[in-house]
């Protein structure tokens, strides 16, 4: 089960981007200034508890053997103590601020008695105390008496010292810590800046303030960070909204473009055949033009639908087929009528296996030789090729070819060689090829036949796509 978060973590995602970022900085950058300042700390504490001990040790070994020969007590540094007690915890010698207090504790005096080295402090480094001592204490032997000598040096200096340590280490942590703060801040605003420029390209498209079909978020060229590559990636997904709308405009168009003329011959015939009374033959014929406008209707519907679907960027799913399942079944129709037509319909291929999408290259197929039946003449031939794991589907005829000033336009939606709108077709047979081909990574291409040996000329359409 998961847990929810804390409320101050609930604060802290809360914040802009910005405020986390410095934050996190901030507290990073506290850490390590700590962890720094403390080393720091820590080796100059060292450095100078070592002089010090060293000094009381000195100390302690003079005082030692003045007690062993029974010399008067040494005055030592500046500022120093020194006590001299029995066993019991009695004051023999002592300096003279301290001749009415007893230095040890008594834990500290029978750990001496028996003799361990005492050692300790006394007074705190903060808050500032006076009398602050380092205190040594040990046993030594007198006219056949144990006594405890315990020498003592003031701390006063050691102790400024680290206190001076402490604020400067405190002053330049703080002034680091802002100085990383205001740079993070900085740093972070530059680098979110482009984000909130792309925010603000996108909030302007989804607000509809920018109608321009080519909105483009202002990405440089000169870098390949994290940002400039979110910056590429928004640009293609804008591409790709401009195209989709570009798609819906241009379906809407074509639709509204094609379905007029017959919904407008439809709605004519039942007109006339609604106007006065008609026979029952005239009935017949008015149905019969009727059905086929509603043929036609469906035909270009489905049509328009199959383009949609090719240009909406609907991924194939290739599959390896023979190349004489692939054509056989397909071309087989269009024999038979291409031979009631006295024509004939020649295939050639190899029984290769190709990896390809059924599904659209076979209607693709349909198309070509559905318009070399209605448009060209004489033989038809269908030449297929594999090489180099491409497939080459070309389909011929040796009909009069296409006008020249159609073949740059021979793929385009709605562009028929022949203007008249009696002329059979929507003119959307070789769009739905090109966009086969295109889904399926590869290219259609149309051209005119050179003239023959018989002087016949021709149109050949060739689909050529990876397999």
């Amino acid at each position: 089960m998961t847990r929810p978060p804390g409320p101050l973590l609930t604060r802290f995602q809360r914040l802009p981007v910005v405020g986390r970022l410095v934050l996190a900085v901030a507290l990073a950058m506290t850490l390590v200034l700590t962890g720094a300042a403390g080393l720091v700390y820590w080796r100059v504490e060292s450095a100078l508890d070592s002089q010090l001990d060293e000094d009381l040790a000195a100390y302690q070994e003079t005082l030692d053997r003045a007690v062993r020969n029974g010399q008067d007590l040494p005055a030592g540094p500046n500022g120093s103590v020194r006590q001299v007690l029995d066993t019991d915890g009695r004051v023999l010698r002592s300096s003279p601020a301290f001749r009415d207090q007893r230095l040890l504790t008594p834990a500290e005096r029978v750990a001496a008695a028996h003799g361990a080295v005492v050692r300790r402090d006394i007074g705190a480094l903060l808050p500032i105390t006076d009398g602050t001592l380092r205190l040594r204490a040990d046993r030594v032997t007198a006219d056949g008496q144990p006594r405890i000598v315990i020498a003592a040096v003031q701390r006063g200096h050691r102790d400024e010292a680290l206190r001076e340590l402490l604020a400067q280490l405190a002053f330049a942590s703080g002034l680091t810590l802002l100085a990383a703060s205001y740079v993070g801040y900085r740093t972070a605003r530059a680098a979110l800046r482009p984000v909130e420029r792309y925010r603000v390209g996108a909030a302007a498209l989804a607000d509809g303030a920018d109608a321009s079909p080519g909105l483009r978020l202002e990405v440089p060229t000169d870098r390949d960070d994290e940002i400039t590559r979110l910056g590429h990636t928004l640009n293609r997904m804008l591409d790709r909204l401009a195209a989709s709308a570009a798609r819906e405009h241009q379906f809407i168009a074509d639709a509204s473009h094609e379905l007029r003329t017959p919904l407008t011959l439809m709605r004519a015939e039942l007109d006339v055949a609604l106007h006065r009374p008609r026979t029952a033959e005239e009935l017949t014929e008015t149905l019969h033009a009727v059905d086929a406008e509603a043929r036609r209707l469906v035909t270009l519907a489905n049509v328009l639908l199959d383009l949609e679907q090719l240009g909406s960027g609907e991924r194939v799913q290739r599959v390896p087929i023979t190349l004489d399942r692939l054509l056989d079944g397909t071309c087989a129709q269009y024999r038979t009528a291409a031979e009631r037509d006295g024509r004939t319909l020649t295939v050639t291929y190899d029984h290769t296996t190709v990896r390809v999408d059924p599904r659209w290259l076979e209607p693709a197929v349909g198309t070509l030789l559905d318009n070399a039946l209605r448009h060209g003449r004489g033989a038809i031939v269908v030449c297929v090729e594999t090489h180099d794991g491409r497939l080459s589907l070309s389909v011929s005829d040796e009909g009069p070819g296409f006008p020249p000033d159609f073949l740059p336009h021979a793929f385009d939606r709605f562009s028929r060689a022949e203007a008249s709108r009696t002329t059979p077709g929507a003119g959307l047979g070789l769009a739905l090829v090109a966009a086969v081909a295109a889904s399926h990574g590869g290219t259609a291409h149309a051209e005119n036949i050179p003239p023959r040996a018989t002087g016949a000329t021709g149109a050949a359409v060739t689909l050529d796509v990876p397999c």
